[in-house]
C-alpha cells in the first residue's frame, strides 16, 4: 500500500487554503497505477484473457475488481496511447514503401444477436530486407466494412510505393500524384496452389515451381546491401520470371479449364506491377511475411470489438501488440 501525504497550508491573512496536488496518474483522479493498468492490458491483449476471467482471477486472490471497472480502465488507457498510435502512423507513411493488407474480424451487431464482418487495415513499414535504417513498425485502422474509400483516406497524400493484393478497393490509392502500386506474388501463387490442389494441373505445378525459385532468390538477398540485392535480383529473376511469363502467355489461349485460365490472367495482370523489382532493391515480391507477424490475432480482434464495436474501435487498435 502506498501512503500519499499532501501538505496543506492556510494563509493567516486571506484565509486561503492550498494543498499539494496528487501525484500524476495515468487516469486522472483514478486509483490504478501504471503497473496495474499494464497488467490488465497485457492479460487482455497479449494473453487473450477476457476481463470477466481476469476478474475471477483477482477474486481468488481476495481482490474485488469488477469487469466493468477494468473495461473503463481499458478505454481510458487507449486514449493515453492514441498520440503514440498517431505518431506510428506518420512514421509508417514517411517511408519510401509500405505494405498494405486488411484482416476480417467479427463485430457484434447489437439488437439482432448477430455479428458483422468488420476490417482491420494494416500498414507496415519494414526496411530490414534492404538494410534500411528505420525500425519495423505497423499502423492499424479499423472500419466496419471493406469499402475502398477507407484505404484511400488512410493513405491520402502518400506518394511512395504500396505493396498490396489485387483488391479493387486499393485502386483509388494509386494514380497520378498518388502512390505507386507494387503487386504481391503470394496472392498470385495462391491462385495456382488452389488450381493444383483441385485439378492436379501440370501447368499450375510448373508455375508454383518457378515462383519457388523467385522465393529462393528473395531469401538469399534478404538483408543484403541495396546494390547487391539489385544485381542478384536482376540476374536471377530475369532467368526465372521471363520464361514463366512467356509460358503463361503461350498456354493461356489453349486452356480448356476456366479456373487455370483465370489464374494465368490474374498472374499476368499482376506481373506488370512486379517489373519495378528488377531495378530496385527496396521492393519485395511478397507482402505476407512482413505483415503477418504484426496482424492482430483472432482472439485479440474478437475480444476488442465485442466490447466496443464502433466508438472505441480506433483507440482499441492502439493496444494491439
Amino acid at each position: 500500500m502506498k501512503r500519499i501525504i499532501r501538505p496543506r497550508k492556510a494563509c493567516s491573512w486571506c484565509e486561503a487554503i492550498v494543498q499539494a496536488p496528487l501525484p500524476s496518474r495515468p487516469i486522472e483522479r483514478g486509483r490504478p497505477g501504471p503497473g496495474l493498468l499494464a497488467h490488465v492490458l497485457v492479460s487482455k491483449y497479449a494473453d487473450h484473457l477476457p476481463l470477466y476471467r481476469l476478474s475471477q482471477i483477482f477474486a481468488r486472490e481476495g481482490v474485488d475488481l469488477d469487469r466493468s471497472t477494468m473495461a473503463d480502465w481499458v478505454g481510458r488507457s487507449t486514449a493515453l496511447l492514441e498520440p503514440l498510435a498517431d505518431a506510428i502512423g506518420r512514421m509508417v507513411r514517411q517511408g519510401p514503401a509500405l505494405f498494405a493488407d486488411d484482416t476480417p474480424i467479427k463485430m457484434l451487431a447489437p439488437g439482432n444477436k448477430k455479428t458483422k464482418t468488420a476490417r482491420v487495415w494494416t500498414y507496415v513499414r519494414d526496411e530490414r530486407a534492404w538494410s534500411g535504417q528505420s525500425p519495423p513498425c505497423a499502423w492499424y485502422q479499423f472500419t466496419v466494412d471493406r469499402k475502398g474509400e477507407h484505404p484511400v483516406a488512410h493513405l491520402s497524400g502518400y506518394k511512395g510505393w504500396v505493396h498490396a493484393d489485387g483488391y479493387s478497393g486499393f485502386n483509388g490509392v494509386f494514380g497520378d500524384d498518388k502512390a505507386d502500386e507494387m503487386a504481391c506474388m503470394a496472392h498470385v501463387r495462391r491462385k495456382f496452389v488452389d488450381v493444383f490442389s483441385s485439378q492436379g494441373s501440370a501447368i499450375a505445378e510448373e508455375v508454383i515451381r518457378r515462383i519457388a525459385e523467385l522465393y529462393a532468390i528473395e531469401k538469399e538477398i534478404r538483408g543484403m546491401p541495396p546494390e547487391d540485392r539489385a544485381t542478384i535480383r536482376q540476374l536471377g529473376q530475369n532467368r526465372s520470371l521471363t520464361p514463366w511469363k512467356n509460358g503463361c502467355r503461350r498456354n493461356c489461349p489453349n486452356l480448356g479449364k476456366v479456373t487455370t485460365r483465370a489464374a494465368i490472367r490474374y498472374a499476368l495482370g499482376r506481373c506488370r506491377k512486379h517489373a519495378h523489382t528488377l531495378s530496385s532493391a527496396i521492393w519485395n515480391w511478397i507482402t505476407t511475411p512482413p505483415s503477418a507477424p504484426l496482424n492482430p490475432s483472432p482472439s485479440d480482434a474478437k475480444i476488442g470489438c465485442s466490447q466496443a464495436p464502433k466508438a472505441a474501435a480506433k483507440p482499441w487498435l492502439s493496444l494491439i501488440p
